[in-house]
């Protein structure tokens, strides 16, 4: 039988994550925890894929880019590529770290990704590459942060959203004293 304590994940010494039970896993569900190394591995995949979208300024390319965030928003990255090489094959061979957070503030830092993704594409479409290569460019700003310092905007913007009452504390409980200065 289990206990109270025994339904969360303890992350950082004040911090703990309700962990779903494994029945309750659907198809769409975004892992939590998640692993910030995964995270901070994808962020530079991501990168890499936007960079090469500015240089190309082609559609299909920041519609590939736009896929990867969607993809990442369904599952985590029990759907993307990107995520599978991170989790898969970058942090147990490359990072040999593992560093738990909590799940929710990741996706939402995912859906900015998408909204941006999917802005650069649409102006892409639409014949304005210069727009879209701008967003794409703050779009890197921020991956480079999460990739090479940690620092998840994303995550930052989530935690003073659920302080706003923007997002119900019932989201992500670990996540109600997300700031920018408190790191591990």
């Amino acid at each position: 039988m289990s206990t109270p304590d025994s339904l969360f994940t303890q992350v950082d010494a004040p911090v703990a994550v309700k962990a779903a039970p494994s029945w309750h896993r659907g198809v769409l569900d975004f892992p939590n925890p998640v692993n910030d190394f995964a995270a901070r591995s994808t962020a530079g995949l991501v990168v890499v894929l936007a960079v090469v979208s500015i240089a190309v300024n082609q559609p299909w390319l920041y519609g590939v880019l736009a896929l990867g965030f969607l993809l990442r928003v369904a599952g985590g990255p029990r759907y993307s590529p990107f995520g599978r090489i991170a989790v898969h094959v970058i942090v147990p061979h490359m990072w040999r770290k593992e560093k738990i957070v909590p799940g929710p503030p990741k996706r939402f830092a995912q859906v900015v990704g998408l909204a941006f993704s999917g802005t650069a594409f649409v102006l892409s479409l639409v014949g304005l590459g210069l727009a879209a290569q701008i967003v794409v460019g703050v779009l890197i700003v921020a991956a480079v942060l999460e990739s090479v310092l940690g620092v998840c905007l994303g995550c930052i913007a989530f935690g003073y959203l659920q302080r706003g009452g923007l997002i119900p504390d019932d989201v992500c409980e670990a996540c109600n004293d997300v700031t920018l200065l408190r790191r591990k």
